[in-house]
C-alpha cells in the first residue's frame, strides 16, 4: 500500500521530490513530453518528508480520487524558514512530468470565489432566488454566482444579479475598492470553508443593498432560475440551504 502523500507550502513554495524520493525537485512549465513512461516529479511521502529532518504542522487531509486510483493527501505547513529553492506552486499545473496527484493537489488548494448579495426593500423583506441548475438546484439561494477571472467580487455580485434577474442594483463602496466611491455601508461578509473531503475550499463575499420593486418587475433568467420571492429574514432563514446563505442572514440587522 502507497504511503500518504504530504503537500508541504510554504508562501507559494512546495515540496516535490523525484521517483526516488530526493529533492527538492524543479518542475519545467510548458514540458509535455520526457522519457520513460511513468511521472518524473510527486509529493513527497510522510515517510521521506521525516527523512529530510522537515518539521511540520498538519492543516487538514484531502482525499484525490483519479479514476479508479484514490490517494490521501496532508496538507501541512513546514516548520522551517522560507525554502527558496522548493518549487513554486504555480508552476507545478503546466508541468505534463508531474504526477497528476501532486497537480489535483495543488488545484484543490486554489480558492472558488463566490460573490452574494442581500437584497432589501423599505419593509427589510429579503429578495431570493430558486435556482435551476447547479449546486442548490431547486433550492431558495441568495442572489449571485461565482466571481469572473479578474473580477472585483462586488462587481461579480452587481453582474450576477442582472445576469439572474434582469434588475440593477448598487452596493456601496466607501473606499473605493472596485472603482468609483459609491457611500452608504459597505458592510460585506466574507466566509470560508471547506464542505467536503475532497478538499474544495470556498471563500464568499456577502454585500448588502436595498431595492424598493414590486416581484412582478424582476425577471428571472430562463435556463437559470425558477422563481424570485420576497420572504421576510425567519422565512428567509427557514429556506436558505446554503450555510454561506443562512450565517450572511443571521448577521443583518433589521
Amino acid at each position: 500500500m502507497t504511503s500518504d502523500y504530504i503537500h508541504l507550502e510554504h508562501d507559494g513554495k512546495l515540496l516535490l521530490v523525484n521517483n526516488d524520493g530526493e529533492g527538492p525537485a524543479i518542475p519545467e512549465p510548458g514540458r509535455v513530453d520526457w522519457i520513460g513512461n511513468i511521472f518524473l516529479i510527486r509529493l513527497p511521502t510522510v515517510e521521506e518528508v521525516s527523512e529530510m529532518g522537515i518539521d511540520w504542522v498538519k492543516k487538514r487531509e484531502n482525499n484525490i480520487i483519479l479514476g479508479e486510483t484514490e490517494r490521501r493527501v496532508i496538507i501541512a505547513t513546514p516548520k522551517i524558514e522560507w525554502p527558496e529553492n522548493w518549487a513554486w506552486k504555480d508552476s507545478v499545473i503546466s508541468d505534463s512530468a508531474v504526477d497528476p496527484v501532486a497537480r489535483e493537489s495543488v488545484y484543490r488548494t486554489i480558492h472558488r470565489v463566490v460573490s452574494k448579495v442581500i437584497i432589501q426593500n423599505e419593509e427589510n423583506m429579503i429578495l431570493m432566488a430558486k435556482v435551476k441548475r447547479g449546486f442548490f438546484t431547486g433550492c431558495w439561494t441568495l442572489p449571485g454566482g461565482f466571481v469572473d477571472y479578474g473580477e472585483h467580487p462586488r462587481v461579480g455580485a452587481v453582474r450576477e444579479v442582472l445576469e439572474e434577474l434582469g434588475i440593477d442594483i448598487e452596493i456601496s463602496d466607501e473606499h473605493g475598492e472596485s472603482g468609483d466611491i459609491i457611500e452608504g455601508e459597505d458592510g460585506v461578509i466574507i466566509q470560508e470553508n471547506i464542505f467536503t473531503s475532497e478538499g474544495i475550499n470556498w471563500l464568499s463575499f456577502t454585500y448588502k443593498c436595498k431595492l424598493d420593486i414590486p416581484i412582478e418587475k424582476i425577471i428571472p433568467k430562463e435556463d437559470e432560475i425558477e422563481e424570485a420571492k420576497w420572504f421576510s429574514k425567519n422565512d428567509a432563514l427557514r429556506n436558505a440551504v446554503s450555510i454561506f446563505d443562512r450565517d450572511a442572514i443571521l448577521r443583518i440587522k433589521q
